[in-house]
């Protein structure tokens, strides 16, 4: 059974990485985005996780969101380092909890989540929020099975398919899925409360899901907060007994050109805003790009 399941809810995870590696001082302006520092910083990596279970997440995710085979090829490694730092990024997770565990910051072991990152993610040009790639079926399967197998049998304990745009990328990831043994969640980007960034509605997305044994949850995350009660509305409609997860951004506006943000995060309005959340019907409920350890506090406190 998954552990998901015997887990009281709503079930907490962490929230964005790299607002916190840049509240450290890190400089995520690589194509690697995060992942850059899986060679260069890895202590940083170590310390932001812990930063998240220090405010309560009962799992954190890797950061292997942008860290792909072909992404990492293409800034020199081989196959090989490119595995190796694959699976560093589950290694780093593993030792922050391993430190918490050691100064008694906690007594249950939080569970890790393999971050992955979709296809837009690679081209690291904003592309994840348009879901336009214009690539072939085969380029996008290509692009995903050697990370997902890699994962698959590692020690994560599940696989994170997030921020996925399009339906296009969903349906491939879909038949990839049906061949893991590590149960995994999807979660879509989403434009509005009813369709994925390419314009797909939702329930078509979810579809394509609901029938996989190895399901723990379906939903959303780095979507307009905003959005989120409709969302969890469209979801419910069509997904069953699977749980449904979201993990918004804090509703801040991102220019993928600069690489900045622009508006305001309230940790207290994020956290009303959940209330309404959990009521719907989510039962996983943590953060994305722009929600820290600050949000992540003040949820588990809530709860």
């Amino acid at each position: 059974m998954h552990e998901f399941l015997n887990r009281k809810e709503p079930f907490i995870i962490d929230g964005g990485l790299s607002n916190v590696l840049e509240d450290m001082g890190c400089n995520l302006h690589h194509k690697l985005w995060t992942a850059h520092l899986l060679e260069h910083n890895p202590d940083a990596i170590v310390q932001a996780h812990l930063l998240y279970i220090q405010s309560g997440a009962q799992c954190i995710t890797t950061a292997s969101y942008q860290a792909s085979f072909p992404g990492l090829i293409d800034m020199g490694y081989s196959q090989i380092e490119a595995e190796r730092l694959l699976l560093k990024s589950i290694y780093l997770a593993e030792e922050a909890i391993q430190s918490a565990l050691d100064k008694r910051i906690i007594q249950d072991k939080p569970l890790i989540a393999a971050s992955i990152g979709p296809y837009g993610a690679y081209l690291a040009d904003g592309s994840e929020y348009r879901g336009d790639y214009g690539v072939t079926d085969k380029v996008l399967k290509d692009f995903h099975s050697d990370r997902i197998r890699l994962f698959d049998h590692s020690s994560a304990d599940i696989l994170a398919c997030e921020t996925i745009p399009s339906y296009q990328e969903a349906a491939v990831l879909s038949v990839l899925l049906e061949d893991v043994d590590t149960p995994f969640w999807m979660s879509f980007s989403c434009k509005d409360v009813a369709h994925l960034n390419d314009g797909t509605k939702i329930e078509d997305a979810v579809a394509l899901f609901v029938n996989h044994t190895g399901l723990v949850a379906i939903g959303v995350n780095c979507t307009n907060p905003n959005y989120i009660s409709g969302i969890i509305q469209c979801i419910k409609a069509c997904v069953g007994e699977h749980k449904i997860i979201v993990y918004p951004n804090s509703g801040e506006v991102y220019h993928a050109k600069s690489k900045t943000w622009h508006g305001l995060s309230e940790p207290q309005i994020f956290v009303e805003q959940t209330k309404e959340w959990i009521e719907l019907g989510a039962s996983i409920i943590g953060g994305c790009c722009r929600i820290g350890p600050t949000h992540i506090k003040q949820l588990s406190e809530l709860m």
